[in-house]
């Protein structure tokens, strides 16, 4: 499969093809956890949650109709396609524990 397009405003293409997805979700591990499961209850377990959920949320931050400035500045460029990729990687990730680890578990 090529890389998913889109057009920036600028006029710049986005890929959001695998090798974008991998690093740019390393990016998100660094709070999420990786594969999505955070090691912390600061943070959401965005691991095998509806893909539509997580592409409402991401839009919802990048457009500015929900705030979190950590989150809004991770995804203010991104386009449509990139937050359907990261979605879609997210929602997949299932093999994982859907919880948040505690010091006694």
């Amino acid at each position: 499969a090529g890389p998913l397009m889109a057009q920036s405003e600028s006029g710049q293409d986005k890929a959001a093809d695998s090798d974008w997805v991998s690093q740019t979700t390393q990016t998100c591990a660094s709070c999420h956890g990786k594969n999505g499961v955070a090691q912390t209850p600061n943070f959401p377990i965005i691991a095998g949650q509806y893909q539509d959920y997580l592409l409402h949320s991401l839009k919802a931050y990048r457009d500015g109709e929900r705030e979190n400035a950590v989150m809004a500045g991770q995804v203010q460029n991104m386009s449509n396609d990139q937050l359907e990729a990261l979605a879609r990687y997210y929602s997949r990730q299932t093999d994982t524990p859907l919880h948040t680890p505690y010091l006694d578990d």
